[in-house]
């Protein structure tokens, strides 16, 4: 008889415990009607995010913001960091980048991430420290030096580097990663304009590049610190463990690479404060190198350091994977790419030199020439409005706040803005928002621009970005070089989506075969 009712005490614990799980399961199903996902409890959110990791993060986002009109409100774990706030919407952009921009800085959480790897650089900084970096960047990247640097890496890059390797490929009859080989390419160039060095990444043979590697595999880890309660991360830190025992390694190699440039630019200038003959060379490392705090000393090593990486970030990735999706494009729409040919050769057509319809292996574009490709710039737009090099970005509220939107924002919420989500949305690009048109940025056959809170590739505000007209005439300049002697086609079968790092990296790279154009 004990036993009898042993047994049924075991059979009405577990009935208990199952509708327990039940009611719990119905009532965190009857909040994804008023949240937009379930709501778990201690869980929150976070089973649905673990979800939209593994489907692909970017479009998940883009579809729950298309559910919830622009704005979304995300519950992560008890007690996590997880809580934020989604936005897609125009007017909470320009309200939050521009309108109130004193109440939304980077914020710690943001600062605390990333500071690891970006310190107390440009990207990852708030008010003095932030305003002093642009400031002074801001005036060199205006220079006259600095244009005229830029348009001689970008020859010397091009024709004396790129072509090479991507001929070499032809002869060889072999694929070609392209988003490794412009990754090179801007590497190569951003620390020749910005650091006065040369590292010699892209060159026949493709030697193997440590800090590259280094490089992406430290903002790979990064930002997959933003996905994991923070005591997690910190935790797994402390104890020199898991990813967190990669990324100090990586970060090891990229301050090996910094203090390298650093210390040799060092004894550059040293030679030539004691010869007084050369001229000092202009770039950004040097500028900073030549100013002095508020104390009056030179900036620390470390603060120059901070400064090498957040412009080789700015310079290196944004560009290179932003032409890696544009050629992917273009492979998809044959009749865009001849669109581009056909304005390429008509500017050439335009020169005094040219003899009609023949071609002209060894052309260089000059700088005029690349301002009026303006179906190739709208091409551009086109590519970084629905694959934007910063996919999404952040920003911490200062004070109790709402957006245009009546989104309320306590002090502390943490707000994303889906950059990708916007290039997606049919109520700011209209029904056809998925479609790769170049014309929709044309009018009259001249490019325009949109505004930065509708397309924010590259920010806005006082954070637009300082090096957007650079970047443009990079890509163009680059994009041209090779639509004009080759045909790109991607590689049967080959994979292409994106990877989950703070710039929209292709995962499994470009695999392409080129042909001559006849």
């Amino acid at each position: 008889m004990f036993r009898r009712m042993f047994v049924f005490s075991e059979v009405q614990t577990v009935e208990v415990f199952l509708a327990f799980v039940f009611f719990v399961a119905i009532h965190s199903l009857r909040q994804q009607k008023r949240h937009g996902l379930p709501v778990w409890p201690f869980l929150g959110m976070l089973p649905s995010l673990l979800i939209g990791l593994r489907v692909g993060i970017y479009e998940w986002i883009a579809g729950l913001l298309r559910r919830k009109n622009g704005t979304f409100t995300f519950k992560g774990p008890w007690r996590s960091s997880l809580n934020c706030v989604l936005t897609s919407d125009p007017r909470n952009l320009e309200y939050l980048l521009k309108t109130n921009f004193l109440n939304f800085p980077k914020g710690k959480y943001f600062l605390n991430t990333m500071h690891d790897l970006l310190g107390d650089g440009i990207f990852n900084a708030d008010d003095e420290i932030w305003r002093y970096q642009r400031k002074t960047a801001s005036i060199e990247f205006h220079s006259p030096d600095f244009r005229r640097m830029t348009n001689e890496s970008l020859i010397e890059l091009v024709h004396a580097r790129l072509l090479p390797v991507l001929e070499d490929s032809i002869k060889q009859f072999s694929p070609i990663d392209l988003q490794d080989v412009l990754l090179r390419l801007t590497f190569d160039n951003v620390c020749m304009i910005a650091f006065g060095v040369d590292p010699g990444c892209l060159q026949l043979g493709l030697p193997d590049i440590p800090f590259a590697q280094a490089f992406e595999d430290a903002t790979e880890v990064t930002v997959l610190r933003f996905f994991a309660p923070s005591f997690i991360w910190k935790t797994m830190r402390y104890l020199d463990m898991g990813i967190e025992r990669k990324l100090k390694m990586s970060i090891k190699q990229v301050d090996e690479f910094a203090n390298n440039v650093i210390n040799t630019r060092k004894k550059e200038l040293l030679l030539i404060t004691c010869e007084k003959k050369k001229k000092p060379r202009s770039d950004l490392l040097t500028v900073f190198m030549n100013l002095r705090d508020d104390d009056g000393k030179p900036f620390t090593d470390k603060f120059l350091r901070d400064i090498c990486v957040n412009f080789i970030l700015a310079g290196r990735d944004t560009s290179s994977v932003a032409l890696s999706w544009f050629f992917w494009l273009l492979h998809q729409n044959p009749a865009v790419e001849d669109q581009i040919f056909k304005e390429i050769c008509q500017i050439i057509a335009e020169r005094p030199t040219c003899n009609d319809g023949e071609f002209e292996e060894n052309v260089i574009f000059r700088p005029d020439e690349v301002k009026k490709m303006d179906y190739l710039h709208a091409a551009f737009s086109e590519t970084l409005r629905l694959y934007p090099s910063v996919p999404l970005d952040h920003k911490e509220v200062l004070e109790d706040d709402v957006f245009p939107d009546g989104t309320i924002l306590k002090k502390g919420t943490k707000v994303i803005y889906a950059i990708y989500a916007m290039g997606r949305t049919e109520s700011i690009w209209g029904e056809d928002c998925g479609e790769f048109k170049p014309e929709r940025w044309l009018r009259g056959g001249r490019y325009t621009s949109e505004s930065a809170y509708k397309f924010t590739a590259f920010n806005g505000g006082p954070r637009l970005c300082l090096g957007k007209d650079f970047a443009y005439y990079q890509m163009k300049f680059v994009a041209a070089s090779i639509i004009y002697r080759y045909r790109v086609k991607v590689v049967e079968e080959h994979v292409v989506k994106p990877k989950l790092a703070l710039t929209m990296y292709m995962q499994y790279g470009l695999k392409v075969m080129l042909n001559r154009r006849e």
